[in-house]
Order: structure tokens, then sequence, then C-alpha cells
């Protein structure tokens, strides 16, 4: 069982910065995608940020594409999210999530994330 852990959130003014970790109970290359993704209150789940670990290529939602990062530490199994220049509407909770298996061309399918952190609170102020 993978075991994830974020960390890392917290209330930042609109234009800031937060830098997201998640912890990982094995070794990332063993993992075929690892993504970040969130909920804020009354919506649906958005996957933001995708890592195809063979590669190393990434994906990135149009919301967020140009201020998020997605990187993977390889010496600490942690995969971590860069967040520049945050907007209110960026205030949710983002949670973690691993793929045993995944395909490349199709990152974004849900199905795919068998693994799940408890998620970290982003909250944005105006």
């Amino acid at each position: 069982q993978v075991r994830l852990e974020e960390s890392g959130g917290g209330s930042v003014q609109a234009g800031g910065s937060l830098r997201l970790s998640c912890a990982v109970s094995q070794y990332i290359s063993s993992l075929n995608c690892m993504a970040f993704f969130r909920r804020a209150p009354g919506q649906e789940r958005e996957g933001v940020a995708y890592l195809y670990v063979g590669t190393g290529s990434t994906s990135y939602s149009d919301s967020v594409k140009g201020r998020f990062t997605i990187s993977r530490d390889n010496v600490r199994d942690t995969l971590h999210l860069q967040m520049n220049n945050l907007k209110p509407e960026d205030t949710a909770m983002y949670y973690c999530a691993a793929a045993p298996r995944c395909v490349i061309w199709n990152v974004q399918d849900t199905v795919q994330y068998l693994h799940w952190g408890q998620g970290t609170q982003v909250t944005v102020s105006s």
C-alpha cells in the first residue's frame, strides 16, 4: 500500500507563492504517474499537474499552466508542486495521487490514480 502525505499548504495573498510537498512511502520510480488534484468547496475535483515518472514529462491544466510546476526529488522520494502568482480561485484542498500504472497519452484519467493523500488546504485571499 502506497502512502502519500501532503504538506506545505497555508494562507497567502494573491500573487504569493506556496510549495506543496508529497512524501511517498516507496520509490517514486516504482510508480508510473503522479499528480496533484484539487477540490474547491462545491466544485468537482480538478487535476492540475501531472508527472509521467518514466520520462519525466509533465502536463498542467490550463488554469495553472505557466504558474505551477510539478517536480520530484529522487533522493527523498518526494513530489513537489511549486505554485506561483496564486489567485483566489486557486483556493482549494490539494491532494497528491499516485498511479502504479498509467498511459502517457492519458495521464489525466483519474481512474488510474489508486493512491491518495489526505490533502492540504491552500487559501488565497484577494
